[in-house]
């Protein structure tokens, strides 16, 4: 149902209702997406498109739920069309890392110390953005931005059984990949 708002009434419905949202928005852009400037963008969007359609909100209702919506209507769709694409190489950048003095200086990567050096204290947040994006935005948004069930079955579109679903697996999943961390950190996982 959409209404005819003023732009003062366009302004203050984004400015009270919308942009208390927007770290939280970020978080859940950042857990999507893994790359600073792509959260962003993402964000950037959302926003861009919540302004455009405020006619369809209804102040009053829960707007961090209908801006997480939008957020992740765009994430899958940015990501359907970026999967079609195929890949992009700058030519500009591997020529000239040939005609460098690195290319010709013979020197080994140690991939396991390289890797590890960066994940130290980070095995929960690797594990979480390991999962496949549907376990991982259930997890995001159950776990960490305290949405409730019926809550994400809307931001979602998809029937609150299948949130129970996903959201039972995501854990299952994080459970066996964190059951090695946990018992180096002395958590019995016996049970």
């Amino acid at each position: 149902m959409s209404r005819e708002y003023t732009e003062k009434d366009k302004l203050k419905i984004f400015n009270e209702e919308f942009m208390p949202h927007v770290d939280a928005m970020y978080n859940f852009a950042y857990k999507l997406t893994l790359a600073e400037e792509n959260a962003k963008d993402l964000v950037q969007d959302t926003y861009l498109k919540a302004f455009r359609f405020i006619e369809s909100f209804e102040p009053g209702t829960n707007a961090k739920a209908w801006l997480f919506r939008i957020l992740k209507n765009s994430f899958i769709n940015d990501f359907r069309k970026k999967s079609k694409q195929p890949s992009k190489v700058d030519y500009q950048e591997i020529e000239g890392y040939y005609n460098s003095s690195v290319s010709d200086t013979d020197y080994t990567i140690d991939l396991r110390s390289e890797t590890t050096q960066n994940l130290l204290g980070d095995e929960i947040t690797n594990a979480v953005n390991s999962l496949p994006v549907d376990f991982r935005t259930v997890i995001i948004l159950c776990d960490l931005e305290g949405f409730t069930y019926e809550e994400m079955a809307t931001i979602l579109d998809i029937p609150i059984g299948t949130v129970r679903s996903r959201l039972h697996r995501a854990r299952s999943i994080l459970r066996d990949r964190l059951k090695q961390y946990a018992q180096k950190r002395g958590y019995n996982t016996d049970s």
